[in-house]
């Protein structure tokens, strides 16, 4: 059964009139009625018009990308990367695709969003990068949003983000687990035995990740981790900076900190200088990702890289059928440890 204007106008209980004006954005419309109304598309599935109902297997031109921050390095590269697969033969006006980055500000409700106005766009691919918000709650609406996609012929890709099985989507996963476990068994190898670790917001599945290899790293040599180690921050470097300081007056004995990525680990490096400590000679410091300016910083950074630029031209090529899904739609990218001048043998206590 073909769904109507006049049903959507019905169940977010405004005039036909008031749900036109929303979708076309040519008036004035207050927040809280335009959020009830978009509610009422998203719940009925409705297609802008009728040609567009006709065809609703078809696909646009059109290609999301979706990330966290843009100005944020680790999403830039990879977004970057996505779109420089985008270009060329496939669409229909000129052979090109219009790519649209989606900055979604780290936004649960965002994401949902986003993925609503791309299905109505009838979008021909999606890629969502970076870690995902663990609420159940949240997980399963953004299920049923890429579900949605993919059954309507839309191509979803998660790169960087945890598989979504039963969704259609395929997965280029980060072992941010590994990585995290081969960083501090490195400062581990290295005589280190108190360390600090500054992770990233505890709702997103990359802090976790990454946290469980350190610890992983902890048990295997028998290092029982004090909880006044971990401080969880934003992924940033005046997080960074604030959650070393914090660190430091919980236990000003610890020998190396250990940062959820290189922004972060920036902030902890000019705390440290801050504080009269020297890097390595008194802490060593070590980040993660490998961005662009980590092998610039002073000393450069020990960290683990991940090959963000690959995964994301993968990523795009696999949007735009141009290579192959992994087998089993899931693909494991491992990082690269990166020893550098961050990272050295602790003070003798």
């Amino acid at each position: 059964m073909t769904v109507t204007l006049a049903d959507v106008a019905a169940r977010a209980q405004v005039s036909p009139a008031t749900v036109s004006r929303v979708l076309n954005g040519n008036y004035p419309v207050a927040a809280s009625t335009r959020e009830r109304v978009l509610k009422a598309v998203d719940e009925l599935d409705y297609v802008l018009n009728g040609p567009a109902s006709a065809l609703a297997a078809a696909t646009s031109d059109l290609v999301g990308i979706l990330v966290n921050d843009i100005a944020d390095p680790f999403f830039g590269i990879m977004a970057s990367a996505i779109q420089s697969e985008i270009g060329g033969p496939g669409g229909r006006a000129g052979g090109e695709r219009l790519a649209v980055v989606c900055n979604t500000g780290a936004s649960p409700e965002r994401e949902l969003t986003y993925l609503t106005l791309l299905q109505r766009q009838r979008a021909a691919a999606v890629v969502l990068t970076g870690g995902a918000i663990e609420d159940a709650a949240h997980k399963a609406a953004m299920d049923t949003k890429v579900r949605k996609l993919t059954d309507a012929g839309t191509r979803v890709v998660l790169c960087g983000r945890p598989p979504a099985p039963e969704t259609g989507a395929i997965a280029l996963t980060f072992d941010n687990r590994g990585g995290g476990q081969e960083l501090t068994e490195h400062l581990i190898g290295l005589g280190h035995r108190r360390l600090g670790y500054i992770a990233g917001p505890e709702e997103r599945t990359t802090t976790r990740h990454r946290l469980e290899g350190h610890r992983a790293a902890l048990a295997a040599h028998g290092i029982e981790e004090d909880p006044r180690w971990t401080v969880h921050g934003r992924y940033d470097r005046r997080s960074g900076y604030e959650a070393t300081l914090e660190l430091l007056r919980r236990d000003p004995s610890l020998t190396a900190v250990v940062a959820a990525n290189d922004s972060v680990a920036l902030g902890a490096c000019a705390a440290l200088r801050d504080s009269g400590l020297r890097i390595p000679e008194d802490v060593s410091v070590a980040g993660f990702d490998d961005l662009p300016f980590s092998i610039d910083a002073v000393p450069s950074l020990t960290t683990v890289r991940l090959p963000l630029a690959e995964a994301g031209a993968r990523a795009g090529r696999i949007a735009m059928g141009r290579e192959e899904a992994p087998p089993g739609g899931i693909a494991s990218v491992r990082g690269e440890l990166m020893v550098r001048g961050s990272s050295g043998v602790p003070r003798v206590s």
